[in-house]
């Protein structure tokens, strides 16, 4: 069995202009891992040089710890020290634990200024009521979804186990006020995943947080739970990245291995996407709800993974009846219902010509 609370090495890159890239892993929960990239830029027209931490980790257990021991190691590859108050900037790629977790410890160390996109910045400036509100949509999602009341608060009980660890933080801008751009860092703004999820290109190099990874498919969830999230606007973002990313030679995940053919990948996960929904299709000949979907297409999981699965679910359901592709086969009780009751989606009759 793998030891999870050994720390794993730092890996160096170099893009085409130079700049030295070191990927740090940190072990962000305890079944997961993380990566923290530390980019180190010199201005080649004489002005400050940047040194920008790009993520931070989730904060729990291990996880300062093996940032602490990462930055130890970059000293040693550099033969200088390298620490928290040479960081200028912390660059958060989206809005979730794992990869923002760790800015208290971080901002208590260091004077770098933070950056988020609009779309995620109340996750980190007005966390607790984000977190009020998503809970009670939540709720209303898995009692559609088919779930019981006791289904809905095991699950609530896993969903809230670490999240009520966070606090509010303040950040120092936000992408879009700076034009997308931060010196040599470039910003491309890709919701799905997460609504203010972005990638960042650094010359030949993209930093592709959760948007991309090397062998998992993104979690998506339906955009009913938070705007700007959901299928439609990760498969929309997909497109959108295989303009703007055209000449990277790299591709840094949040989490994984790098990617060396980034449109292999991204032709690989929309695929993946495509089966779904053709499956999901399929199965809806026949009314279901999303909890039978989610069992589906995802088989017997357990744990935190039931929420996950039911979530992906839910994001293809979603967008096929966004679609006008899907009906709801028990409307007439639905409307009459003044609590949530089960969903069962079925097939419409094609009505395009």
């Amino acid at each position: 069995m793998e030891n999870h609370s050994v720390p794993r090495h730092v890996t160096r890159f170099e893009t085409s202009a130079g700049a030295q890239i070191f990927q740090i892993p940190v072990q962000v929960f305890p079944m997961l891992w993380g990566n923290v990239y530390l980019a180190l830029v010199d201005n080649e027209h004489g002005g400050s040089p940047y040194r920008v931490l790009i993520d931070t980790g989730s904060g729990y257990g291990d996880s300062n710890q093996h940032l602490e021991a990462g930055f130890q190691s970059v000293s040693e590859q550099l033969g200088r020290p390298l620490g928290w108050t040479d960081l200028t900037h912390i660059l958060i790629t989206h809005g979730h634990i794992d990869h923002c977790g760790g800015l208290s410890y971080i901002t208590a160390r260091s004077s770098a200024q933070v950056g988020v996109h609009e779309l995620d910045l109340c996750n980190l400036t007005n966390y607790e009521e984000r977190l009020a509100v998503v809970t009670r949509r939540l709720n209303i999602f898995l009692a559609e979804a088919g779930l019981s009341t006791d289904q809905r608060l095991g699950l609530f009980n896993l969903y809230k186990a670490t999240k009520n660890l966070y606090r509010s933080l303040m950040v120092d801008f936000t992408y879009e006020a700076i034009g997308m751009r931060l010196g040599p860092f470039e910003i491309l703004h890709v919701p799905g995943h997460c609504a203010g999820q972005v990638v960042i290109r650094l010359h030949d190099v993209l930093f592709s947080g959760d948007h991309i990874l090397e062998q998992t498919s993104p979690h998506q969830s339906p955009e009913r739970l938070t705007l700007s999230t959901g299928l439609d606007h990760y498969l929309r973002s997909m497109r959108d990245l295989c303009f703007w990313a055209d000449g990277i030679r790299l591709t840094l995940g949040g989490h994984e291995n790098p990617i060396l053919d980034l449109p292999g990948r991204i032709s690989t996960i929309q695929r993946l996407h495509a089966e779904r929904l053709q499956l999901v299709l399929e199965l809806l000949e026949e009314p279901h709800t999303i909890q039978e979907v989610s069992r589906v297409l995802f088989g017997e999981v357990h744990g935190y993974n039931v929420l996950l699965a039911l979530e992906e679910a839910g994001a293809h359901v979603e967008y096929l009846a966004q679609r006008g592709l899907l009906g709801i086969e028990n409307l007439a009780e639905y409307e009459s219902s003044d609590v949530p009751l089960p969903i069962r989606y079925r097939c419409l009759p094609c009505r395009v010509d």
